[in-house]
């Protein structure tokens, strides 16, 4: 199973894929919003090109538990993506994975311009491999 996993931003939606097993997700680019649909061409041809089996976009969960109007907006796009693509769309928790990216790319020494330009698709890849981990745990193998 092929996961493409997405860090929807209000700028930026970062972009992760996992290997064909479903064991490891790795960042790949980040897609622009464009405000004209273009986003979802994007995430079209991507699906395409990864032949991505689910796409799962990360749910601004707050820490108490509860969803605000970022998490609103994430559930819209990914309904949108639903209704764009035939490849099912899942939404999970992405609480702490820009944080988790951000520390990442401080203790590696990175720059504050780069670490700009790389968060998103960090984040993206963080979110990925905790979905991921996470069906692993629950005894699935990852076929469909």
């Amino acid at each position: 199973m092929r996961a493409l996993g997405l860090d929807v931003g209000e700028r930026r939606i970062g972009v992760a894929v996992s290997d064909e097993m479903g064991w490891t997700a790795s960042p790949v680019g980040t897609v622009e919003r464009t405000g004209n649909g273009g986003e979802f061409r994007r995430i079209a041809e991507l699906a395409q090109r990864y032949q991505a089996d689910v796409i799962v976009v990360g749910l601004p969960v707050n820490m108490d538990g509860t969803l605000g109007p970022g998490a609103e907006k994430c559930m819209a796009f990914a309904e949108r993506l639903r209704q764009t693509l035939n490849v099912p769309v899942e939404l999970w928790d992405e609480r702490l994975t820009t944080v988790t990216a951000e520390r990442t790319l401080i203790e590696a020494g990175m720059s504050r311009r780069r670490r700009k330009q790389v968060v998103d698709r960090l984040a993206a890849a963080v979110m990925l491999q905790h979905y991921l981990d996470s069906r692993g745990k629950r005894g699935e193998n990852h076929e469909r």
